[in-house]
């Protein structure tokens, strides 16, 4: 594995960072989790445009173009010559002094790592998986804003503290107003009645690439989407339920806080989207190519 660190290639075993880095210290940065699909980039400009957005709102000066870290990330992944690949993009504050001034800090740090990633078991993605909402509730937007994908993972974190620690592998997490937002890794949606529903984004939701992808599969099926305010009612008397995300995909949900979810397997419409969104990974993508 080739590790690309601040301007350099090296060995997984010798990628390094300051112990200085703001990154480190604090979990000031940015990231973003891409695929590669066949040697295709799966919607790598949406990638890096949420990677600027995020480090724009946080005020975080990078130290590259976006079309300079476009040509980055394509050099990484054909250095590791995988065909199917997880890519790891990370922006961290840079090297600064000991206090929390991030203006301390000098340019910013660039790490690329391309490797392999799994999720959940793949049984799951066959039979579904079963889900709690935890008490961790997720950051207010005047806080940390959720649509921030943020180095401090800390909240998601404690959420999966609690799903594990109860036994299941994902967490429902609501916002202050006990409104369902996101899970601690995920995007939540829910069907009923063929209509398909997800946490607006307003209600402390990342934006996902992934989510994104899978609202306009469905409208391109013909297919009515509503993004809006949503209880844990909702969940526990739908038809279906999943999940989505960069890394996962998109996977089943056949049980919320004890409720068996329609009949207790993965449901139709999330079939056939999962389908969908499989030939769409092969077929769409920035090609990687050779050097």
């Amino acid at each position: 594995m080739q590790v690309y660190v601040n301007g350099k290639y090296c060995e997984k075993e010798d990628a390094r960072i300051s112990v200085f880095d703001h990154g480190l210290l604090y979990g000031d940065g940015v990231f973003e989790g891409i695929r590669v699909y066949a040697g295709k980039i799966f919607r790598l400009d949406e990638h890096l445009e949420r990677l600027y957005e995020s480090a724009k709102a946080i005020d975080l000066r990078v130290g590259q173009t976006i079309t300079e870290m476009r040509d980055l990330v394509l050099e990484a992944v054909r250095r590791n010559g995988l065909a199917d690949a997880y890519i790891r993009l990370l922006i961290t504050r840079g090297v600064g002094d000991l206090g929390i001034n991030p203006y301390t800090c000098g340019s910013s740090g660039l790490i690329i790592i391309v490797d392999k990633i799994v999720l959940y078991p793949p049984e799951m993605y066959d039979k579904g998986l079963a889900v709690i909402t935890v008490a961790t509730q997720r950051n207010l937007p005047e806080a940390v804003n959720p649509r921030i994908k943020s180095l401090n993972y800390l909240n998601n974190i404690l959420a999966k503290i609690e799903a594990i620690n109860a036994g299941v592998e994902e967490a429902i997490m609501l916002n202050s107003f006990g409104l369902v937002s996101e899970c601690a890794g995920d995007n939540i949606f829910a069907v009923r009645k063929g209509v398909i529903l997800t946490p607006s984004i307003s209600m402390g939701v990342l934006e996902g690439v992934t989510r994104n992808a899978v609202i306009e599969m469905a409208r391109e099926k013909g297919r009515e989407v509503k993004q809006l305010v949503m209880t844990r009612h909702d969940l526990f008397i739908a038809d279906e339920c999943f999940l989505t995300g960069t890394a996962a995909e998109i996977v089943p949900v056949v049980k919320v806080d004890g409720r068996v979810i329609g009949d207790g397997k993965p449901g139709p419409i999330t079939r056939d989207l999962t389908e969908t969104y499989h030939r769409l990974t092969r077929e769409e993508g920035t090609e990687v190519g050779n050097q």
